[in-house]
């Protein structure tokens, strides 16, 4: 077969561009394949679809697949038309999107690297540049957010993650029952979550019925500001209960184990996971030693770690008006328990008791993006951190957002 017809068919250049020169050049180790228009072609506007006049042309190279050992490029000469509508317009090429040094093909390989690899990785494997890597991931983020369509999504989820240490977070917006990340907010200001609600349309904001987060205020006022009914919409996820209650037993735990050594007891010493552990994830022979050890000292961390227990015996109950008194019951017991932590998360849950109680109504947690939250932890891991946020909400989109990433002249094969 001859040559040119040969990477016409393995590029699939479609008429009226026809492969018209293959050059091999075997001391760089590379194949040069130049593909050009037939004279005369009648041009039109890749805008509009009307006639245009040529402007000039550009000398355009694009990086393809290897072909064996041999890094490929193709080159063309590529028409700019002088369109009197949209103004000067280059001609759009069947091979690579338009601003891409890439083919089609060539960022579909490098996109399924980048599922299962960390930039750099890739970038070695596939002899690019960091930059071009992250630009290849970056381009297919953008098209995917482009093609996804405006969809109403019941119940959203609210969290914020870090990219680095301290304190530089990102606000994650997913989507519960799609299990996909919405959008990738800077910070976790109520601007942060604003920017997500205002790129709603009326449409999609009234078909949100529930939203889980943390009892952070700047969400709450922005749910409030921009959600119809949000008062009746906001769920605090018991995840996030559950995480401040075992802070307030460690702070109690922290105190009396200062106080014990100042006497010369070191009976919390190595225990601070035992307080934290959820009953269910201990062994038979861990959770005797553990409850021996709370019958024969009395600890005021016990007293804490009781009071933690159970309020989450709450999630428990069907009906609202139940849970209610179990909490109010619970809220005496705590203020009553002379010990600080304990009182002061009470008055906290006291507080914001109305968006713990919708729970019953709506039955949603975050825990519909634990595996997201794992992904992103992997993500992060994989990476081994972030230059900047800009860069963590890429990848974090590029791996949760369920989006089809793959140039238009590949996404329908894929």
């Amino acid at each position: 077969m001859d040559d040119r017809l040969l990477y016409q068919q393995i590029l699939g250049i479609a008429g009226p561009w026809r492969v018209k020169k293959v050059e091999l050049m075997l001391k760089k180790g590379e194949i040069h394949v130049s593909v050009a228009l037939p004279p005369k072609t009648l041009w039109v506007c890749p805008e509009c679809l009307d006639r245009a006049p040529i402007h000039d042309h550009q000398e355009r190279t694009w990086r393809h697949l290897d072909t064996c050992q041999y890094r490929t490029f193709v080159h063309a000469r590529v028409p700019r038309l002088d369109c009197p509508r949209h103004g000067v317009r280059q001609l759009r090429v069947p091979w690579a999107e338009p601003g891409s040094r890439f083919t089609a093909l060539f960022e579909a390989l490098v996109i399924d690297w980048l599922r299962h690899a960390p930039i750099r990785a890739v970038s070695h494997r596939m002899g690019l540049t960091w930059d071009q890597t992250a630009g290849i991931m970056e381009r297919a983020v953008r098209r995917g957010l482009a093609r996804r369509p405006v969809e109403v999504f019941s119940h959203v989820g609210i969290d914020e993650t870090a990219y680095q240490r301290r304190y530089q977070y990102v606000t994650v917006v997913s989507d519960l029952k799609g299990e996909r990340v919405l959008s990738v907010c800077d910070d976790r200001k109520q601007a942060s979550l604003d920017r997500f609600w205002r790129s709603l349309t009326p449409r999609q904001l009234a078909g949100v019925e529930a939203v889980a987060m943390d009892m952070w205020e700047p969400y709450i006022q922005s749910t409030h500001a921009h959600l119809p009914d949000a008062a009746q919409k906001i769920v605090f996820d018991k995840f996030h209960i559950a995480k401040n209650l075992g802070d307030a037993v460690d702070r109690v735990r922290r105190a009396e184990h200062r106080h014990l050594r100042a006497h010369g007891r070191d009976w919390l010493t190595g225990t601070k996971y035992d307080w934290l552990r959820h009953p269910d994830r201990f062994g038979l022979r861990a959770w005797r030693s553990f409850m021996k050890r709370m019958r024969e000292r009395d600890l005021k961390t016990s007293r804490a770690w009781a009071l933690k227990e159970n309020f989450m015996t709450l999630f428990d109950y069907v009906y609202a008006g139940v849970a209610e008194k179990h909490f109010m019951e619970w809220f005496r017991w705590a203020r009553r328990s002379h010990l600080p932590p304990m009182k002061r998360i009470a008055l906290t849950f006291k507080r914001y008791w109305p968006n713990i109680r919708t729970y019953f109504t709506h039955r949603i947690t975050n825990s519909g993006s634990e595996s997201l939250n794992s992904l992103i932890k992997r993500v992060k891991v994989m990476a081994r951190g972030f230059r900047n946020r800009d860069r963590f909400r890429m990848a974090i989109l590029f791996h949760c957002g369920k989006l089809d990433l793959y140039p238009a002249q590949v996404a329908g094969s894929r």
